[in-house]
């Protein structure tokens, strides 16, 4: 049979999968990714963690488990470019999952060319965003290679998997009393299934694990500042992974980045989603406060516009396609600009902007000010309303001359 590389997170699913593709006569390389699935606090799976990941894959009979540390590459090729995109679906969901599949698709392609592997798997349904997002990254990068989607071939209910991992041994974190569907890295975590099929019912305190509890959260609000360097944000010394591993935690404490949504899925159905994603939210925060301060109106204005549409490419599946290259473009002539401080202040679930600053900043206090340093030239806006208002007037006055005649 053939030898298939599979994208193997260690979860009730994939584990399920190689088990099955095995059975099937198949040798299956594991491949791994480590994008930073944790806690919220470490920011990456522990050595130990990820070891056993490997080592689990082995003992179901897998040919051979890799694992791949791509945390600062995904930090530095998908989520700084969504940050300069301000890159939120339907305004709010800041796309960790739909980041991430990209270069999960990048990978499979990479490691089935190192081992001379003709098919790819994943472990996603038929009814998920995931399969449109990895096999069009595959389909992007190697036409040539086939991608196998068992789960969706043969579907299985997440009861069923359960049974069969029971069946054959397979050691999973699952239970029916709370079967979530997890799926996290170091921009957020997904939590779907169980109790949250239903949408009234509100998301039990035991399916967040990065964010605190209402009643454990501080009293006092911290203050917080994030840094931009042309565009690539810093906070207390720290860039990239370590960088959002830290404000996960920290924001996670105020219990900051919950989000429950009801989303529009790619394949047309509406879905129930529950997301944290602490130190996501600041920096979308933070980015977003800078680029008031130092970019035009109308470069905001087109800007939002074209923000909107590269969170759709994203969650559509379509990282890869040049309207998003010509994007990133856009984006980065403004980041030439996007250097200066923000500061925050984080308490109880919220992000609230007190301050920023920038040498390319086009706020003129002198321009702003009511006060005696008042610099405008309020008679130049005589002329401006009448100029601004002549469309208006013309209006007015062509109705008035209709109604009278």
């Amino acid at each position: 049979m053939s030898l298939i590389v599979l994208a193997y997170s260690g979860g009730l699913d994939t584990s399920v999968l190689l088990k099955k593709l095995i059975l099937d006569g198949h040798s299956v390389i594991a491949m791994t990714a480590d994008l930073g699935e944790s806690d919220g606090v470490a920011g990456q799976r522990a050595a130990d963690e990820l070891e056993r990941v490997r080592q689990k894959a082995l003992a179901l009979g897998a040919y051979d488990a890799v694992l791949i540390d791509a945390r600062e590459r995904f930090v530095s090729d998908y989520v700084m470019p969504a940050l300069h995109a301000n890159a939120k679906y339907q305004g709010v969901y800041p796309l960790s999952a739909a980041l991430s599949r990209p270069l999960i698709g990048t990978l499979l392609v990479e490691t089935a060319k190192s081992f001379g592997a003709t098919t790819v798997a994943h472990g996603c349904t038929g009814k998920g965003n995931d399969q449109v997002r990895i096999e069009l990254a595959v389909r992007a990068l190697d036409p040539a290679l086939e991608v196998r989607a068992p789960l969706r071939e043969s579907p299985m209910s997440r009861p069923s998997a359960m049974a069969f991992a029971s069946e054959h041994g397979i050691p999973i974190a699952h239970s029916l009393a709370k079967p979530y569907s997890i799926d996290a890295n170091l921009w957020g975590r997904s939590i779907e299934a169980g109790i949250l099929e239903d949408p009234w019912n509100a998301p039990p305190e035991d399916a967040y694990a990065w964010t605190a509890a209402p009643e454990k959260r501080p009293v006092h609000a911290d203050e917080i500042v994030i840094s931009f360097q042309l565009g690539l944000p810093s906070y207390h010394g720290l860039v990239g992974a370590a960088m959002i591993a830290a404000l996960n935690a920290k924001a996670g404490l105020h219990g900051i980045g919950r989000i429950d949504m009801i989303e529009d899925r790619v394949i047309g159905v509406k879905s129930r989603e529950v997301y944290e994603a602490p130190g996501a939210t600041v920096l979308l925060a933070a980015h977003r406060a800078l680029e008031h301060l130092v970019l035009t109106r109308d470069e905001q204005r087109f800007k939002a516009l074209c923000d909107q549409r590269y969170a759709e490419l994203t969650y559509d599946g379509l990282w890869m396609s040049p309207l998003r290259d010509g994007l990133d473009a856009f984006n980065a002539v403004c980041s030439e600009r996007m250097t200066g401080d923000v500061r925050l202040a984080l308490q109880n679930a919220n992000v609230t902007v007190t301050g920023s600053r920038s040498p390319f900043g086009l706020y003129d206090e002198s321009l702003a000010t009511y006060g005696s340093g008042d610099t405008f030239d309020h008679h130049a806006a005589t002329g401006f309303i009448t100029l601004h208002g002549l469309p208006l007037e013309r209006l007015a006055r062509q109705r008035q001359l209709a109604y009278t005649t």
